[in-house]
């Protein structure tokens, strides 16, 4: 140990984190190897670089800003959408789909101890009692029956949440969805830092770290070997999901035969962003490429921007709802993507090893997102959809996006489905 001890030293110093060992001494052997092969782990110079760019100021600049074009099912005529859906359909079928939901993060804005995928919603009337995880089986279940086939499901965890949530799937047998046809993957991490440029410990003997976004799902996918095997099977399109919206479509015809017919490599799907400011991603162009314009970079003024024809330019709103390519997703788990900062409140181990709970954001954490792979193709499907059909987020119990109206739309949407 006293090699790979003093290893460690000469990275924290060339880094200026020698901080990170203040309680080393006090470890026991078990503890003191857990950080000593964490620390080691660790791409220092990454995070530091990723600090150091995050402070320069990006202005977006005259002339580089353009809008991306988007389709709205109901101005296709009832011909033309049986024609879109049965190219989906048949598509679906011949088992060219693969679905990826991405549930690496945690229950904690819901007041909930343990992966986000594993709450259970108390519904109303007859839904009774699901999880997440559950709501998504059923859909995928459906469209099983439906075209005859079995999809399969790969679910992006974290290494937090990896654990507890196949030991969730464990306990509820799967809810009878083939086990052989369901893959975890986890995705990866990198350590917060603070304002001041250092990294912290969460425990004196761990060195906090959090998952990187969900634009990592192609680098993990790749790690774990899961885009061989959808070449292997054949398996030429992918839908990518997150774990929280209860309406979600992970299996849409329409939208699938439209991606097919038009030879997209990228597709998604966006909502109408109501209020000019709500803090809330837009799609647009990035120098004629496909790009995600953040909430922050949003101005009033662009936000109110319409053409000719008095139609908003920069309101397609961002609701995690891709389709990618086989090929598309290959060639970007192969790049580097761009982070994003967020300012976060996390907790953290002060001088005197005690574990303190800051009163307000203390530390940046960095991700790429998917939608941050988009600007590396020349263009893609943008299908803007109804938010009662297909949106009804879960991320707290207050706010825009709050439990009960979740529960209301999904509750509404599933009676009218069921009944027609």
């Amino acid at each position: 140990m006293g090699d790979k001890l003093e290893k460690v030293k000469q990275i924290l110093s060339t880094y200026n984190q020698e901080h990170l060992l203040k309680f080393y001494k006090e470890l026991d052997m078990y503890h003191k190897e857990l950080l000593l092969n964490q620390i080691l782990n660790i791409n220092f110079e990454q995070i530091i670089n990723l600090y150091q760019n995050s402070m320069k100021n990006e202005d977006i600049i005259p002339g580089e800003l353009s809008p991306l074009k988007h389709f709205e099912k109901n101005r296709y005529s009832q011909k033309e959408v049986s024609y879109y859906t049965k190219v989906g359909e048949n598509f679906i079928k011949n088992n060219g789909l693969a679905v990826v939901t991405l549930a690496g993060g945690q229950g904690t804005r819901l007041g909930y101890r343990g992966p986000k995928g594993t709450y259970v919603i108390k519904f109303d009337n007859n839904f009774g009692s699901k999880s997440f995880f559950e709501i998504i089986c059923e859909d995928l279940k459906r469209a099983n029956t439906t075209y005859n086939v079995t999809l399969p499901w790969y679910i992006m965890t974290s290494e937090e949440n990896d654990l507890p949530t196949k030991t969730f799937f464990d306990i509820h047998n799967y809810w009878d969805y083939p086990k052989e046809k369901i893959k975890f993957f986890k995705q990866g991490k990198l350590p917060l830092i603070t304002v001041d440029g250092k990294l912290f410990l969460q425990e004196p003997y761990l060195v906090k770290e959090a998952s990187n976004g969900n634009g990592n799902v192609f680098a993990s996918m790749k790690k774990h070997g899961i885009i061989e095997e959808l070449i292997a099977h054949n398996i030429s399109l992918v839908y990518f999901g997150g774990i929280d919206n209860i309406l979600q479509k992970n299996v849409d015809p329409f939208f699938i035969g439209l991606a097919i017919d038009g030879n997209y490599q990228v597709a998604s799907k966006s909502i109408f962003k109501e209020l000019a400011m709500e803090k809330t991603a837009v799609y647009c162009r990035k120098f004629g490429k496909p790009s995600i314009l953040d909430y922050d970079e949003i101005t009033l003024e662009l936000s109110n921007r319409k053409d000719e024809n008095g139609l908003y330019l920069y309101r397609e709103a961002n609701i995690l709802s891709h389709l990618m390519t086989t090929d598309a997703i290959q060639k970007v788990s192969n790049i580097s993507l761009k982070y994003h900062r967020a300012y976060k409140k996390n907790a953290f181990v002060n001088d005197e090893g005690v574990k303190q709970i800051p009163d307000s954001p203390n530390s940046f954490k960095f991700e790429n997102f998917i939608f941050d792979a988009f600007s590396y193709f020349d263009d893609m499907l943008l299908l803007r959809v109804n938010t009662d059909e297909e949106f009804a987020p879960v991320k707290s119990f207050n706010g825009v996006y709050n439990l009960d109206k979740a529960k209301e739309k999904y509750e509404k949407q599933w009676s009218f489905r069921n009944n027609s």
